[in-house]
């Protein structure tokens, strides 16, 4: 089974791609301009760093969100793995989220816990997943990931980060004592830029294989895996 292809996952992906692709021109438009890409990330890492909350406020009615391409290919690991519980740092509208419980389901069911800053996107995303069928399966924590994901309650077997940049390693950090040998973990937007994160599991004294993925070439996706 592979819900991705028809029925109601299917139809609100596209129109999710659809709508994504319509709020998120200009700012597409805005990145393709800067003329440092260093200097774009370098002026936003310090601004989540001196207001988080404020920063992400001015992104309410942007998707952000994954493209299809790598959405297809977060099903497929989360289907290679046999996951059963996932974490995922980043709900946004929950495009990558559907991707993430519809390969659960598919399997025959699991649980995924999400986290959103902004209460208005958490909101949305969960009416992308009732319209899909997948709600069920989906926990949504509202609020700093620093606090939601402090209390994960069990053992944890996939991860996607697809927030804040300047939190991945510390939300890693959290996650690190739940997750099984071999949970792979899959970190977009990880530029090289002023990353401690690439820095942390780039080196294998910390418990981690990691290398950049060519899918999408050029924004920083990053695969990890656990090997502790």
């Amino acid at each position: 089974m592979n819900s991705l292809n028809a029925g109601p996952v299917a139809d609100t992906l596209q129109r999710l791609f659809q709508q994504a692709e319509q709020a998120d021109r200009g700012l597409m438009v805005q990145f393709a301009q800067a003329e440092s890409i260093d200097q774009l990330l370098s002026h936003h890492l310090a601004e989540e760093r001196r207001d988080l909350a404020g920063v992400y406020r001015g992104y309410v009615d942007n998707y952000l969100n994954v493209t299809q391409e790598y959405g297809r290919f977060i099903y497929q690991c989360v289907r290679a793995r046999r996951a059963t519980r996932i974490v995922e740092f980043g709900t946004s509208m929950g495009v990558s989220t559907l991707h993430l419980a519809a390969a659960l389901r598919d399997m025959g069911g699991g649980r995924l816990i999400s986290t959103e800053l902004e209460p208005s996107k958490a909101a949305r995303a969960q009416a992308n997943l009732e319209a899909a069928g997948l709600a069920a399966l989906v926990e949504i924590r509202v609020g700093d990931a620093r606090q939601t994901l402090s209390d994960i309650g069990g053992e944890i077997d996939f991860v996607l980060l697809d927030g804040a940049f300047s939190l991945y390693l510390p939300v890693l950090k959290l996650l690190e004592p739940h997750l099984q040998s071999g949970t792979p973990i899959l970190a977009e937007n990880a530029f090289d830029h002023d990353n401690e994160y690439l820095a942390y599991v780039r080196d294998p004294l910390n418990g981690y294989l990691s290398q950049p993925l060519a899918i999408n070439e050029g924004r920083g996706n990053e695969f990890s895996v656990f090997t502790r």
